[in-house]
């Protein structure tokens, strides 16, 4: 697998919260990990911006997705919204998800729990070719639904 160098920063005080990590050798998405003080409850359908504690400074050319955890969306209906959420690399500041609870029960969120995870990417700028036509293809204009269930 390719590496890149990224900087990372803490952006307050104490060294308890890990870092972003891979949970195993092909793990595409390193854990994030909630730097709050103490406890929070999510309600039903509630929302709240929860902080990681970092920053980082990506290379030109790379982006970060932030993603819902998969375990916390079955077992308890906690996702995140704009998901999958752009972090570009001219971003300095600290990286925070928007935890919204989808379950029926309250979810509480401590310090140094896993949130959320993100996934690096190479980005690709588009240079648009206005053409009067668009090859066919056997889907052609088929979407939302198209091939049945």
């Amino acid at each position: 697998m390719e590496r890149i160098d990224v900087k990372i920063k803490r952006v307050r005080e104490g060294k308890d919260i890990p870092f972003p990590r891979y949970m195993t050798s092909h793990s595409a998405g390193m854990d994030l990990y909630a730097d709050i003080e103490g406890e929070l409850i999510l309600q039903p359908m509630e929302r709240k911006l929860i902080p990681t504690g970092i920053a980082i400074a990506l290379p030109d050319g790379f982006e970060t997705q932030i993603r819902p955890r998969s375990g916390l969306a079955i077992n308890h209906g906690i996702t995140l919204l704009n998901s999958p959420g752009t972090i570009d690399a001219d971003y300095r500041g600290e990286i925070s998800l928007i935890m919204i609870n989808l379950g029926d029960k309250p979810f509480p969120v401590k310090r140094g729990d896993r949130i959320g995870q993100m996934v690096i990417n190479k980005v690709y700028h588009a240079s648009w070719e206005e053409v009067e036509a668009l090859e066919d293809t056997k889907r052609g204009s088929g979407g939302f639904g198209h091939t049945g269930l």
